[in-house]
Parts: C-alpha cells; structure tokens; sequence
C-alpha cells in the first residue's frame, strides 16, 4: 500500500509539474523583460530554482524560480553595474551570502510574521492575479503575464490597463481562447470528472492549453479576423540544441570585484530575496493540506545554492515565488518532486520545444491564473477573518490594499508594520493579573506578573504602577514568574522609590532586584 501512495504522489507531481511549467514559461521570460535582463536570463533561473533549489529546500511544495518582485532591484543592479556579466557577480555574492545567513539561523526570522499579514498577502496576491489576468485574458496587455505592481512599464495601472482593455484593445479570438479555456479549467474541477481516472491523470490545464493551441490555428487558417497577434502568445527565444544552449549561457566578469556598487547590488539582493522567499515558503505552508513546516535555514542554504549557480551560468536571481507554488498547490502537487519536474520540464522546453510553445496563446495561460487568484482569494477567506476579530482583520485587510495599490514587498512592509502594533497592543493587556479589593476603606491591590513579562510588557506595567491610588497597599507577585525582562524590573524598582510619595504600602513577592541582576 506504501509503494502505491508513493507512486500515486510521483504522478499527482508530475501533473502538477507540468501544470506549473506552463505558467512558469511567460512568467521567466516577462520577468527577463522587465527586468532588462536577457530573455535567457529568466529560463535559467526557473531551470535552477526547479532542479537544483527543490532538491536542496526542505519546503515540499514551495516553487523556486525569478520573482516578479525582484525585477526594479535587478533593472536598477545591471544600469548601475553597466554589464549584465558584472551583476552576475552580484548574483553570486548575494547567493554565498545566502548560504553563510543560513548556517548562522537568520531564518527564524520567518517565524515571526504575523498570520494575518500572512493570509493578507495571499489574498493580495490572488486578487491582484484575477485584476492583472483580465487584460491578457481578452488580449490588450502587452507587459508580462506575471506582473504584480500597481503601476505598469505601459504607463497604466492595474485598475486603467482593464479600462483600456474593455474600450481599445479588446481581441475577440483572445477572449475566446479564454473563455473556452477557463470553462475547461472549471470543468476539470467539478466532483463527477473527478471520479474518471483518466481525467486525472491529465491535468486540465494541459488541455486548456492544446484546446487553445488548436483554436488559434484554426482561427488562422479559417478565420484569420480572429487570429491572436505574436505578441499575445508565448515569446521564446530560438533554440537548436544543446549547442546553441551553451553559446546562449552568460558568465559573470570576475574582474567587476574590484567594484564596490557590486557589493552593494549583492547585499540588497541577498536581503531582499531572502526575506521575499521566507515569506513565500511561510504563505506556501498555510495552504499545504498536510500542513508540513518548512525548515527555515535550510530554505536560505537551498536559495543560496540556487543564487550561486544561477549567477554562474548567466541566471536572473531566484527566491520562492508564491504565484508558481500557489498554482502547484492547485493543481495538486504532493512533494518536492512537483517543483522539480516543472524545472525538468523548462530544459527540455528550452532545447526540444520552442517552436511548440510559440503557439500558446497568453489568454489560456491568463485563464489558469485566473482560478489560481480565486482559490487564493475566495470570499470565505474575507469572512473568515472578520470573524477573528478586528485584531486579525485590519492587519490582514490593510495588507491586501497596500499590495495591490504598491507592489508587494512595500504591501508586506506596511502590513508588517500594523501586525506588529497589534501585536504590542496584545503584550500590553496580558503580563499580569490585576485583583482589587477594599477592606474597611482600605485599597488592597493584588499584582500577579504571568509566567513570561518580556520588554514588550514594560510600558503596561510601568502605566499601571502609575496609576495606582494613594493610600493602598501594593502586593506584587512574581512567584509564578519564570521570566522577568531587565526593563520590566527596572519598572519596578523605580516605581519602589517613589511609592511613598503617594502614601502606597508596597510588598515584593519574588522579584528579583535590578542591583542583583548588574551583579549577575
């Protein structure tokens, strides 16, 4: 029975590596583009991030590969370097630096992101996939397919780029192609074709994608009105084999060390990359069935890895991209396995299929991205929140408008910021517990600290002995305390020289004194 599972995991994987493989193509190359890099570049790094990083990563179902939020700190690395060979060595220097903040655990850092702004990049990131897929689903936007920021290299945004599309640009055989295709996609989905085996073997996607293949060539040969423009399918460079695969290969100009910039594009690099692939593989585990934990250093050895070797061989840099593992996760990828036959599949696409994908209509692509969106950002994940409380909402809903109306690592940051207040607001109300009674006119005030009062709590307890009424008699407890913070102590103390000013009583119940502690 194991080695049926284990089977039937490999093929849930390779349906799902192909899946990804499909939206990983214009993903790479649109990244390339953007980026200024050449349109090689993005190949590489997504055949890296697929065979190298998924074997090195402990993350099952994480996808590896160039990230559309890299793209501005890539363009302005190659302008300011002069070369793309110099930023290469950038690549480089960003991916040993990967490695050593790996074996140094800097990637506990992960573990400290709020759930709520978790969840609210996910539904960003959904809802910033349907907004972003609509123009290329009816064949008016020309920027690349897995663009993620507010504002476009068209001059549009993500909201105007759908105007235009609606009122300009609309191609009708476009909007066929993917209609026909989402309907199939739906189709794939739906409880009765599940239950045929041989439906599940072959990934709706795949069908999609040769159903709007097919339609495009009859479109061309019977009604060429409704014929998609080149620009509106896949754009890959030609590829004979692999010895034209090696004369395409870039390496880096070792004689740019004696550059400071390079220095500086891979130090930014290295930070940006691992904090964008932290959260990745953090978003990728919430939505993981089997909700498996990524090992966090590990992830950072396994990127840095991949940065090396990319950078090597004339690679964009790579980190974990939520939109490919967010589509591995839909098309039901079980391992690691998955990441890395989508990466198999790009080498073999690279050298064999050119001419083949050249006919893949961005609208079917659009099409899979669209459903991916909408599983990431259904409405029962809106009300699902609400109910947590507005603790969890305003972090988690504030982080959804500040990606979509910037782009995602500045959406993450301001996110970021309002988890962390809510966060301190919560430490505020909860190191102790606070008893007051009166006794024949006398105020008895009972403070017990809870087990752990870190510096977070310092400014509750502080505020509170402030506020303590005259004439009372102060109790505070520390017996049940395991941890103190120094601050927290200090607090205290400072409070004990001046509790006779307001006529308090004060007793210290196991509180250790700050003398003793600058002694220790």
């Amino acid at each position: 029975m194991k080695e049926r599972g284990m089977f039937d995991a490999i093929g849930k994987d390779l349906s799902s590596g192909l899946v990804v493989f499909l939206v990983a193509v214009p993903l790479c190359l649109g990244i390339s583009l953007a980026s200024g890099a050449p349109l090689f570049a993005g190949l590489i790094a997504g055949v890296v991030g697929g065979v190298v990083v998924s074997m090195l990563s402990g993350s099952q179902l994480s996808v590896s590969g160039p990230a559309a939020g890299l793209t501005v700190i890539v363009l302005n690395g190659i302008t300011e370097l002069g070369t793309f060979e110099a930023f290469l060595l950038a690549v480089v220097i960003c991916g040993v630096l990967q490695i050593v903040l790996g074996f140094l655990k800097a990637g506990i850092i992960g573990l400290y992101f709020p759930s709520s702004v978790i969840k609210g990049m996910l539904a960003a990131i959904g809802l910033i996939l349907v907004l972003k897929q609509i123009p290329h689903f009816l064949g008016a936007d020309e920027d690349f397919l897995g663009d993620l920021s507010f504002s476009q290299a068209d001059g549009r945004n993500t909201f105007s780029e759908i105007s235009y599309a609606f009122s300009n640009k609309l191609q009708v055989g476009s909007l066929i192609v993917g209609v026909v295709s989402l309907a199939i996609l739906l189709l794939w989905e739906q409880p009765f074709m599940k239950k045929i085996r041989a439906f599940q073997l072959v990934p709706g996607a795949l069908v999609a994608v040769l159903v709007s293949i097919l339609l495009n060539l009859l479109f061309s040969s019977s009604i060429p009105a409704l014929a998609i423009a080149d620009s509106h399918l896949v754009q890959l460079p030609e590829i004979s084999g692999p010895a034209s695969l090696l004369a395409e290969l870039r390496f880096p100009d070792w004689s740019a060390f004696a550059n400071p910039a390079v220095y500086v594009v891979g130090v930014t690099l290295a930070i940006v990359a691992s904090l964008e692939s932290l959260l990745s593989v953090e978003a990728v585990d919430k939505l993981d069935p089997h909700k498996r934990r990524t090992p966090t250093n590990r992830e950072l050895k396994a990127q840095g890895v991949g940065n090396l070797l990319s950078g090597l061989i004339g690679g964009l840099p790579v980190t974990s991209v939520i939109v490919r593992s967010s589509a591995n996760v839909n098309a039901g990828g079980q391992t690691r396995f998955a990441s890395f036959f989508h990466g198999i599949f790009l080498l073999l696409s690279i050298l064999f299929l050119t001419s083949f994908l050249r006919n893949v209509p961005l609208a079917a692509l659009a099409a899979v991205l669209l459903q991916v969106g909408f599983k990431l950002t259904k409405p029962a994940l809106y009300k699902t929140q609400w109910k947590l409380g507005l603790d969890q909402f305003l972090p988690f809903i504030i982080t959804i408008v500040a990606i979509v109306f910037t782009d995602l690592l500045k959406g993450i940051s301001i996110g970021l910021v309002v988890g962390v207040f809510y966060i301190l607001k919560a430490n505020y109300k909860s190191p102790y517990f606070f008893k007051r009674e009166n006794h024949n006119g006398e105020e008895k005030i009972h403070i017990k600290l809870s087990e752990n009062v870190s510096f977070l709590n310092k400014a509750s307890v502080a505020l509170t002995l402030d506020h303590l009424p005259e004439k009372s008699e102060v109790l505070i407890d520390g017996s049940h305390s395991t941890y103190i913070d120094y601050d927290v102590l200090e607090a205290i103390e400072n409070f004990k020289t001046v509790a006779h000013e307001k006529d308090i009583r004060l007793t210290l119940r196991d509180i250790p004194s700050v003398a003793t502690m600058n002694m220790h």
